[in-house]
């Protein structure tokens, strides 16, 4: 019987170390009798596409086949073709839906491993409404449309780890079993490879031990979001103009609106100044009618509350400037980046158009 190789489709963004996962996995082949080979096809932007790896891995033959004094040496293919892949390794879940839509996940086939956090496509950000995508639906088709499916939030482990999703997925990948290969060739390869090992292995062990445990798999569910009602109260050390937008949001709304109003509260208290939240409240107050037609008044109110606070925010160049320049963002960009004391750190800022 003609051997076949191992055929693992990688899709991650940038940032995610999807380049050294796939790099990984050529080097742990090669170090144990395995011919390998990755390719790449770039994604477009952040959100609006991933990255696609592609690893195929031959196991050499012994004793090698050769024609006329030549060992023979395997074809290996550029790209994952619909119904002949066996792992598919997503950073993300909707990665994880585009992977099925592109049929590299088979019901007879495919080992798919996943994370289950989500990090929202563009489409789903600039929408008005609420254009985020059932994260509950795509867990279900994940674990529907393969043959095994592994999925946990990834993304905070490798958090909690001080590493990336790709030591993650590594370690998931070598939980499965799906490889030839042992927990320590796996290992001496994140080694091997002499970058960030402390943290990689540590990724790495707690993504073996997790994926081991089904209970934690299980304890790992994706829960639709809701919008839950909320009974406001005003701290004694507010400014008086933030309790008086507060209690006016109490008093003269519906308690099921209460929460969104917040947020939209919020938004333009920071974009300007609580005189224009109070605008924002009185153009809202006017839809404060009584539907004789069974229409629903709140979901009426929560949804314009929506519409209007995005309308009336509009991030022109002044605004996206003046969010750049934060303190709060720099604080934030300095702990991303783990900036340790004495050291400086240079942000390069783009903006568009020009």
């Amino acid at each position: 019987m003609i051997k076949q190789p191992y055929k693992i489709a990688i899709l991650a963004m940038g940032g995610e170390g999807g380049g050294v996962l796939a790099d990984w996995i050529v080097q742990l082949g090669e170090a144990n009798g395995f011919i390998a080979q990755t390719t790449s096809v770039p994604g477009v932007a952040q959100r609006t596409g991933a990255t696609i790896y592609y690893v195929e891995l031959f196991e050499k033959q012994s004793p090698a086949i050769k024609v006329n004094g030549k060992e023979m040496l395997p074809v290996l293919s550029l790209m994952p073709m619909p119904g002949d892949v066996d792992i598919v390794l997503a950073s993300e879940l909707m990665e994880a839906g585009r992977a099925i839509v592109r049929g590299l996940v088979s019901s007879n086939r495919t080992t798919l491993i996943t994370s289950t956090h989500r990090v929202y496509a563009m489409s789903e950000k600039s929408h008005l409404g609420d254009g985020r995508v059932d994260a509950a639906k795509l867990l279900e088709e994940s674990s529907k449309f393969a043959k095994r499916f592994i999925g946990f939030d990834m993304a905070k482990l490798a958090h909690d780890s001080q590493s990336v999703i790709s030591a993650v997925l590594f370690g998931a990948l070598a939980s499965s079993k799906t490889l030839p290969f042992t927990k320590e060739q796996f290992e001496d390869t994140i080694r091997n490879g002499g970058v960030g090992v402390k943290q990689s292995l540590l990724a790495f062990s707690n993504a073996f031990e997790m994926t081991q445990n089904p209970l934690s798999q299980s304890q790992d569910k994706v829960v639709k979001e809701s919008v839950s009602s909320l009974h406001l109260t005003v701290q004694a050390d507010l400014h008086p103009k933030i309790k008086s937008l507060i209690e006016r949001i109490d008093q003269s709304f519906p308690i099921d609106c209460q929460e969104i109003l917040m947020h939209g509260v919020r938004r333009l208290v920071d974009y300007q100044d609580p005189e224009y939240a109070h605008l924002y409240l009185d153009r809202l107050h006017g839809l404060k009618v009584d539907f004789t037609d069974g229409s629903n008044e709140v979901e009426l109110i929560r949804e314009t509350a929506r519409h209007l606070a995005l309308w009336m925010s509009y991030e022109d160049t002044a605004r996206v400037a003046g969010l750049k320049i934060q303190a709060s963002r720099f604080e934030r960009v300095s702990q991303e980046s783990k900036v340790e004391e004495g050291q400086m750190l240079h942000i390069h800022e783009y903006m568009h158009p020009r």
